[in-house]
C-alpha cells in the first residue's frame, strides 16, 4: 500500500512526501504528467534494500502546492524544493533518481548545487546541455508548432483539454507498446510531432493500458483536483531557465547511473551518446521492450539496476544530520530566474 503523505513547508510551498524505509536517502522526482505515486514500485524494494526512499509531489502537483504564475516554475524553484527537502530531513546530501521532468530537475541540479548529491541516477532523459540558441526555437524549427513543449508556450489549448477529462489523458499516455522505436523510424517525417492534441482526439489510444482501474483513478483523481496548467508551467519557463543558467559548467561531477529504454521514441540513441563527454562518472543501461514509463513499465528491471548501483557506489553515504550550509543561490525563491 502506498504511503501517506507528510508534508514540509518551505515558506513559499507545502510539498507532500511520500517516504518508506530506514537510512541512506534517496530522493525519487517524478514527472509529467505523474505524481509521487509513479514511485510505487521503488519505494518498498529500496526500503527493503536498506534505504531511507522519499518521493514527493513535485510543485504544482498531487497534494503540494500548486502557486500561480509561471514563474513560479522556474528551474531555481524547482532544485530548491528538493534542497528544502534536504534540509527539513536533515541530510547533508542524497542520491536523486528522476525520471522525465524529474530526470532535467536532477541533471540541473548537479549543475547548481552539485555538493547537496552523493550521486544522480536519471531515467529515460538523458543530460541535454545548454544548447547556444533558446531552445524553444529551436524545437519549433526542428519538431514544429505541434509538438507538444512547443505548443505549451502558444496557447493554454492543452490545458484546457486536459483538464475537461484528465482520466482520458492517462488512458492515452500511460501505455505500454504504444510504438516501437523500429516503427518510429518508418514513420514519415511528418507523423513525428508529438503532438499532445492530436493524441487525445483519437478515439482508440494504441497500445496496452499500463495502469490498473486502481492507478489510474489515483492520477485522474489529483489532477481533477489540481488541474494541469502547474504542471504545464514547469514547459512554459524553458526559455527562462536557458537564459537563467547560461553561466553554469555543462559538466556532471557526480557519481551518474542513467537508465533508457528502447522504445522511448521521445529520445534519441543519439541524444543519449552525446551525454558521454558531458558526465565523466557515467553508467548506462538500456532496457529492452520498454517504452517511456520505465519505473511502471519495467520496475523490477529498474529496481534491480537502481539497487545493485547504490549498493555498489554508494555504501560511503552517510544516513546522518547536517549543519545547514549556504548555497550562494537564491533556489526556493518563486520569483527566482
Amino acid at each position: 500500500m502506498f504511503p501517506e503523505p507528510n508534508f514540509i513547508d518551505t515558506g513559499n510551498v507545502r510539498i507532500a512526501v511520500y517516504e518508506q524505509g530506514e537510512g541512506r536517502p534517496v530522493i525519487l522526482l517524478h514527472g509529467f504528467p505523474e505524481l509521487a505515486y509513479s514511485w510505487r514500485y521503488q519505494l518498498p524494494a529500496l526500503a527493503a534494500a536498506g534505504y531511507h526512499a522519499i518521493a514527493p509531489d513535485q510543485r504544482g502537483y498531487g497534494r503540494t502546492g500548486k502557486p500561480a504564475g509561471v514563474a513560479a516554475y522556474s528551474i531555481q524553484a524547482l532544485v530548491g524544493d528538493v534542497v528544502a527537502i534536504l534540509d527539513a530531513k536533515e541530510f547533508t546530501q542524497a542520491v536523486i533518481v528522476g525520471h522525465d521532468w524529474g530526470a532535467l530537475l536532477a541533471w540541473q541540479m548537479a549543475l547548481l548545487v552539485p555538493e547537496r548529491m552523493a550521486g544522480l541516477v536519471a531515467l529515460n532523459v538523458p543530460f541535454l546541455p545548454r544548447p547556444p540558441v533558446d531552445p524553444i526555437a529551436l524545437m519549433r524549427t526542428v519538431l514544429g508548432d505541434d509538438f507538444y513543449i512547443v505548443n505549451f508556450q502558444d496557447s493554454d489549448a492543452a490545458d484546457r483539454r486536459c483538464d475537461r477529462d484528465p482520466a482520458w489523458v492517462f488512458e492515452v499516455m500511460m501505455r505500454r507498446n504504444s510504438i516501437t522505436r523500429e516503427r518510429f523510424n518508418q514513420l514519415p517525417k511528418a507523423m513525428r510531432s508529438f503532438s499532445l492534441l492530436a493524441a487525445l482526439e483519437r478515439d482508440q489510444p494504441a497500445g496496452d493500458t499500463l495502469l490498473s482501474a486502481e492507478d489510474a483513478r489515483v492520477y485522474a483523481d489529483a489532477f481533477e483536483a489540481g488541474g494541469f496548467t502547474p504542471a504545464i508551467n514547469w514547459y512554459r519557463n524553458w526559455t527562462r531557465n536557458w537564459d537563467s543558467t547560461a553561466d553554469l559548467d555543462q559538466t556532471v561531477r557526480v557519481p551518474s547511473l542513467f537508465i533508457g529504454a528502447v522504445d522511448d521514441v521521445i529520445i534519441s540513441p543519439e541524444q543519449i551518446d552525446a551525454m558521454t563527454p558531458f558526465v565523466p562518472d557515467l553508467e548506462t543501461h538500456i532496457l529492452e521492450n520498454c517504452g517511456h514509463w520505465t519505473q511502471q513499465e519495467k520496475p523490477d528491471d529498474v529496481n534491480s539496476l537502481l539497487i545493485d548501483w547504490l549498493d555498489r557506489r554508494m555504501q560511503g553515504l552517510p544516513p546522518g544530520q547536517h549543519k545547514a550550509h549556504e548555497t550562494g543561490l537564491r533556489l526556493n525563491d518563486p520569483d527566482a530566474v
